[in-house]
């Protein structure tokens, strides 16, 4: 018998035994074992059923899927200091927070606000202070709501079946319709400048604000899609939305003097020169392909939010998750002893971190960034909205918080960066700006592909013990004019000593060949 057939067979051998008055010879038996690929293990019914199950989705997983609103993932909502950042303060958009007792105060507002957006006609005279720019045009509210409803069973498709089961099609067309006229005339109205015709609060348009880019707040974006289309020419509806984000995010004053404009003038040059230089090396970005690039419709607020902030292509090349490299994370008191000095950047992109180097200084562009009251909250939605399943995975958002985390570690750190207009403080002491981003960034993992150059050069610069002690000699004797007059004093007192000690030498030479002569 071979090996192949005698896989799973025992020969055994028996002694033999007598049974009454006759002996029997030896026996051999001859035990079979079934083997592990034997029949018994046949896929089951149910198995296979389960097996087709999965097929079917072959197509379906990882494909995509129109994006959902989704809820904060609960990593993030059990940081209890953090609650309440995820919560509306006094409005609701959306069914996550619909109906809820403390918003009822609101619920008139919106239908105030629906029908002035319905009634809103640039034609008819503006009051004084408000701006002229934006043209709308009378349109029914009933060709409005039309429009909406018509939209709902692909609209529903954006929120989880469990949130929305109970809300018949009448019920949730309203509560859109309302959403979507309420979000658009706020918009307008501040845009504008045209605050009175809100009939609120100053305190209640500031939290409005705030709530309209919250993770569970949002409205899918198709809403209002469809209503700008009924009361904008063109794109201006969409352009207003993005002048009132950016109104939010104003650069910070900086100083315009004549010393300063020289400075900026050749930084920029310099800038433009490494520019160049990489673009000629094939390292730069090709201007064809970001043309050619579309933007889709966003899914709500929270997300061209996001776009205004991180350039969608920034984070796509450049690292990657076995990286052999070590970067330490350095202090911007720390980066400024080692020669390495700060600027606001041109661009409110947070994903425009730019490092250049200059012979044995080196110079750290970062956009700059306004902190108040609604800032963590901001920054907390945007986190939680990239952690989300369908959401694009560069974590822009959330690799910035890290990076400017890993520069203040204290007060100091904020004032060095506050000194050159990177942070403008509202909030308050420059202690409450470095534990707010070290709390927001606290168990956060950024992108291995985000900043990874800025992050290398910074290293190399710091390990470079020349450039090092060149900066730490600046340091010493090039901060204040009081010190280099100092210094200058020091070297001519040091040079005045010299001298006389050397015409005091030969003066003591020629005296003493005199006598000898």
């Amino acid at each position: 018998m071979d090996k192949q057939s005698a896989k799973g067979t025992m020969v055994t051998r028996e002694e033999g035994r007598s049974i009454g008055n006759e002996d029997f010879a030896d026996e051999w038996s001859i035990i079979i074992h079934r083997d592990s690929n034997s029949n018994s293990h046949e896929i089951s019914e149910s198995e296979r059923q389960w097996l087709c199950s999965l097929e079917k989705r072959r197509g379906y997983i990882g494909s995509s899927q129109k994006p959902k609103i989704q809820m904060v993932p609960k990593m993030h909502r059990e940081i209890e200091s953090n609650i309440r950042c995820y919560e509306p303060l006094v409005v609701s958009i959306g069914p996550f927070h619909h109906g809820k007792l403390k918003f009822q105060p609101m619920e008139k507002y919106k239908e105030l606000l629906a029908i002035q957006f319905a009634d809103q006609d640039s034609t008819k005279p503006r009051p004084e202070g408000v701006l002229p720019w934006l043209s709308t045009n009378a349109v029914s509210i009933d060709e409005l709501y039309k429009k909406v409803k018509n939209i709902v069973p692909n609209v529903r498709e954006c929120y989880a079946d469990a949130l929305i089961k109970d809300y018949s099609d009448e019920e949730f067309s309203q509560m859109m319709f309302l959403d979507g006229c309420f979000i658009l005339q706020y918009f307008y109205c501040i845009v504008t400048g045209n605050y009175k015709e809100l009939k609120m609060k100053s305190h209640d348009i500031a939290f409005i604000r705030r709530d309209l880019f919250l993770l569970e707040n949002q409205l899918p974006f198709e809403v209002l899609q469809v209503l700008m289309s009924c009361k904008f020419k063109d794109n201006e509806g969409m352009e207003m939305i993005k002048t009132f984000i950016s109104s939010a995010h104003k650069k910070p004053p900086q100083g315009h003097g004549f010393i300063q404009s020289i400075k900026d003038f050749f930084l920029d040059f310099f800038e433009g020169i490494l520019f160049l230089g990489k673009i000629c090396e094939g390292e730069g970005p090709s201007l064809t392909k970001q043309k050619s690039m579309k933007n889709p419709l966003p899914a709500h607020l929270l997300e061209l939010l996001r776009t205004h902030h991180i350039d969608p292509n920034a984070f796509l090349e450049g690292g990657c998750y076995l990286r052999g490299d070590w970067c330490s994370y350095r202090s911007a008191k720390e980066l400024r002893r080692a020669g390495i000095h700060f600027r606001p950047g041109k661009s409110r992109r947070l994903s425009d971190v730019k490092f250049n180097s200059f012979h044995c200084s080196a110079l750290l562009t970062i956009p700059p960034i306004t902190i108040d009251d609604s800032t963590k909250s901001e920054f907390l939605n945007l986190v939680a909205y990239e952690a989300c399943p369908d959401t694009p995975d560069d974590f822009g958002v959330t690799s910035y918080l890290c990076f400017m985390a890993s520069l203040i570690d204290h007060a100091e750190d904020v004032k060095v960066l506050r000194s050159k207009g990177i942070l403008l403080n509202f909030l308050g002491s420059d202690q409450e700006v470095a534990d707010l981003f070290n709390e927001i960034a606290r168990n956060l993992v950024p992108n291995p592909h985000a900043y990874v150059d800025v992050k290398d050069k910074i290293e190399k610069h710091h390990i470079s013990k020349g450039k090092i002690w060149i900066a730490e000699w600046k340091n010493t004797h090039f901060t204040t004019p009081w010190t280099v007059f100092a210094l200058i004093a020091a070297i001519f007192v040091i040079g005045l000593q010299v001298t006389d000690t050397f015409l005091a030498g030969i003066q003591t030479y020629y005296q003493v060949h005199q006598k000898q002569s």
